[in-house]
């Protein structure tokens, strides 16, 4: 192994040192100069003018496929996927006819990934979907509402794995959100039932997964709970903040030793 890394090494240390040398002075000259815009255009000038005489390919696009030695886990790829598609339906290209257009570029991309995708699931859930990419790209800070991939991931679980997640326009409606979270009435809330109709109702089928977790251990953590439905931390991150939002949970204690209230 050693004799190979050597060989692999003959005749490139003293390259390989003139190009760091060589980049890095471009890079203090390209910060120096103040002028900057914001576009693709200059994301492409800046390989250029960092690698001219080094890379053939130096501000050209490339035009193959880069593949991971360590694959992603398929709840990754679905979570990849949602945001890719929020943010390409996002730039709204065309007057009209976006959300169509997109999905069937989105099915063409899918089959080429080598996913079984047709149009049925997008015709028959065509509303949920639009929305739920209105809900990947809407925030109102002011009010508590963030936008989430939530709702994409689990309509491409249904899609792409088979899944059986129920698809409710209902569950993307922020309005209730913003009702519970100004009815700050003590009395009221003392005499409403404890299994409140209008939260539950308001909970997603992975927040419904989550409650069901917690009530079985109340001490877990985001990690722990993000490995065991097979989804990334910033999912569970946003589930959690939604519920807190909707006062069916509330945590007490530290990060590390404390644990979650259900309030419902």
């Amino acid at each position: 192994m050693i004799n190979s890394y050597y060989e692999s090494r003959q005749g490139r240390t003293e390259h390989g040192t003139e190009e760091a040398d060589k980049v890095s002075q471009r890079i203090a000259k390209l910060l120096s100069d103040k002028a900057f815009v914001f576009s693709p255009a200059q994301y492409l000038s800046i390989h250029k003018e960092l690698f001219k005489g080094i890379y053939s390919h130096a501000g050209k696009i490339r035009d193959y496929n880069i593949k991971k030695k360590n694959g992603l886990s398929m709840a990754e790829v679905i979570h990849h996927l949602s945001v890719f598609i929020a943010r390409l339906w996002q730039i709204h290209v065309f007057g009209e006819g976006n959300t169509r257009t997109t999905a069937v570029f989105f099915i063409k991309y899918l089959r080429q990934l080598g996913f079984e995708a047709d149009n049925d699931m997008f015709a028959e859930n065509s509303w949920y979907f639009r929305n739920a990419l209105v809900r990947a790209n809407y925030s109102n800070i002011k009010k508590g509402v963030y936008e989430t991939t939530e709702f994409l991931e689990m309509f491409l679980e249904n899609l792409l794995l088979g899944g059986k997640n129920e698809l409710h326009n209902r569950e993307m409606h922020v309005s209730g959100m913003f009702s519970i979270k100004q009815n700050n009435d003590p009395i009221k809330r003392a005499v409403d039932p404890i299994n409140d109709p209008i939260n539950i109702s308001l909970l997603t089928e992975r927040e419904k997964k989550i409650l069901e977790l917690l009530r079985q251990d109340p001490t877990l953590t985001r990690a722990k709970m993000a490995e065991m439905m097979g989804c990334s931390d910033a999912t569970i991150k946003r589930a959690l903040q939604s519920m807190g939002q909707k006062n069916i949970i509330r945590r007490i204690g530290s990060n590390k030793k404390g644990e979650w209230v259900i309030t419902i």
